[in-house]
């Protein structure tokens, strides 16, 4: 699939929400670890600060770090707008109001493109992108996606969605996906044949309870034991 820099919308978060987001205890961090599908997080500047072991992979990386800072400057306000007119739809016990958000985001997203050049040289950061993943059998630990797969219920077909995770089971001994909502904020209608088709296929999925909330009802994740 050719991706196009001008269909992207870039928005990043921050490791201590994707340890609320996948419940990731202290002993998980020092898991290798790969991210998929991440866009501009900081959680491979961070854990990698802390001296843990991550990989993320997304397309994206195929543009350099001003393309990507360009893109989230035209992109961002127009989020923050979109989220606006929907402020009920948005638990904002933590994050507190929109401009907020903004600045979390933001800070998250500065990190990554201050870490994005030599984490490209260093190979922790790679142009790659679901469902074909180029990495040996269960070479990570742990393999995490967040705010794709069941998200874009609407656009990304039950096909994509089970080969995406069966691609990630093969190169991961587990595997965490969050959240497990549409954008229209209801269950992905996807969630309960895909975990049926897993089961059958001898993985052991389970959804989660999570202590991250920011779309309502967006607190659980789908857990994929190999």
């Amino acid at each position: 699939m050719t991706i196009k820099l001008e269909k992207i919308v870039p928005w990043g978060r921050n490791l201590d929400e994707y340890i609320s987001m996948f419940d990731l205890t202290p002993e998980e961090k020092k898991l290798k670890i790969l991210d998929c599908a991440v866009g501009p997080s900081s959680f491979n500047y961070e854990m990698t600060f802390e001296r843990y072991n991550v990989i993320s992979c997304d397309p994206i990386y195929k543009f350099n770090a001003d393309e990507i800072s360009q893109r989230i400057q035209a992109t961002s306000q127009n989020i923050i707008d979109q989220i606006k007119a929907n402020y009920d739809t948005f638990v904002w016990q933590n994050l507190q109001s929109p401009e907020n958000l903004l600045k979390v985001r933001m800070a998250a997203m500065e990190k990554f493109l201050l870490d994005f050049p030599n984490g490209f040289q260093e190979k922790r950061y790679l142009t790659a992108e679901l469902p074909k993943l180029p990495f040996d059998n269960h070479r990570f630990d742990l393999a995490l996606c967040s705010h794709f797969l069941f998200l874009y219920s609407d656009r990304l077909s039950a096909e994509f969605h089970l080969e995406s995770i069966l691609e990630m089971c093969r190169v991961a001994k587990q595997v965490r996906i969050f959240l497990l909502l549409k954008l229209s904020g209801e269950i992905s209608p996807l969630l309960t044949p895909i975990i049926e088709k897993l089961t059958t296929k001898g993985y052991k999925a389970e959804i989660k309870q999570v202590t991250y909330e920011f779309q309502k009802g967006g607190n659980q994740m789908l857990q994929i034991f190999v």
